[in-house]
């Protein structure tokens, strides 16, 4: 089966999970099962994320993606910010740690020359939209584009920086909402069928699928909607492969923890994890990524010491219960075998 120009058994993608849960290991075992991994390139750094693209050839992957984040602007509303990390002081005190708030590029222009020095087959983009000279310098690399989008008018412009296809991120989806802006909330009306189905009448490039994809099932439906892959992260969660932590892992099946939803306490860009404590006590967090993202880093790091799951981000989709602890491509393997009995 040909994806983007790369032969794979089955139309299913590894999605990119940035800060710890996708490793070399899980992209490799996704690609090597017959689908596409996928490497996070969020918050490492560039010679970080040399080493993991090396390990993931290493471990006999020749066809995986890299994902990288789109920086924002560092102009936020720095009387709510201030606001906000008020609120958190109490805390801070408590695990002994500083709140710190800073924007960073998340090292873009270092990410930029790797991969266009050691090319990739398909880099994708989230959290914005490239400028059309980054595209067009990773495509003359021989890497294939894609943009991370949520409604039409995104797609639109991701097309028209010239992409060689779109991700469309349903609001299913676990971890970040890939919204070129943060400001507002994206209307995707929690169809990820008709989102795809909406994309497809605006571009004709072709469309993956990504958010709330657990079953071969799910898989089958947005194939039949005219995507060209499906893209799961949460159902690879609990995947020995995974660099999730165990206190996320546990998460998961914890019958006290018993719903997911979106938030902005954690980061300061809006994100899907399971319910805690710190999500319930910051309702409305202003929109400042990654300032808050960088404040709270130092705080979570202390919760995840001292084992607590109330106070660090636990991302992941709204079918978290189906998420197996089981090898990577026992899963890939299991969802591609349900996905052609499901197929049309």
């Amino acid at each position: 089966m040909d994806l983007l120009g790369l032969s794979v058994r089955w139309p299913i993608v590894g999605a990119p999970m940035a800060g710890g849960p996708s490793t070399p290991a899980l992209a490799a075992a996704v690609s090597n099962a017959g689908g596409l991994g996928f490497l996070a390139a969020g918050y490492l750094a560039a010679g970080e994320l040399e080493q993991q693209m090396a390990e993931t050839r290493r471990r006999g992957a020749s066809s995986f993606g890299v994902n990288v984040f789109v920086p924002g602007s560092p102009e936020v509303d720095e009387v709510a910010l201030d606001l906000y990390l008020e609120s958190l002081r109490p805390q801070a005190a408590e695990f002994g740690v500083e709140l710190t708030a800073s924007w960073d590029d998340d090292h873009w222009t270092e990410k930029i020359e790797l991969l266009t020095r050691h090319p990739v087959p398909i880099v994708s983009f989230t959290f914005g939209c490239p400028a059309p000279e980054v595209v067009s310098r990773l495509q003359r690399a021989g890497t294939r584009v894609v943009i991370t989008v949520t409604t039409p008018a995104e797609a639109t412009m991701a097309a028209g920086v010239g992409a060689d296809a779109v991700c469309a991120q349903g609001i299913a989806a676990g971890g970040h909402q890939s919204t070129f802006d943060d400001d507002t909330a994206a209307d995707t009306g929690g169809d990820l069928v008709a989102l795809v189905t909406a994309i497809r009448h605006e571009v004709e490039i072709p469309v993956m699928a990504a958010g709330g994809l657990m079953t071969g099932a799910a898989v089958a439906a947005v194939i039949r909607a005219g995507a060209v892959a499906a893209q799961v992260g949460t159902a690879l969660l609990r995947c020995p492969e995974s660099g999730a932590t165990e206190m996320h892992k546990a998460a998961l099946v914890d019958p006290s923890f018993t719903a997911t939803s979106i938030t902005r306490a954690f980061s300061g860009r809006r994100a899907r994890g399971v319910v805690n404590d710190f999500m319930r006590a910051h309702p409305d967090a202003p929109s400042a990524y990654p300032q808050i993202n960088n404040a709270t880093r130092a705080l979570r790091r202390a919760a995840l010491a001292r084992g607590d799951p109330h106070a660090i981000n636990m991302w992941a989709g709204q079918g978290f219960r189906l998420a197996e602890d089981r090898p990577a491509s026992e899963v890939i393997a299991a969802m591609g075998a349900a996905f052609e009995v499901a197929e049309p």
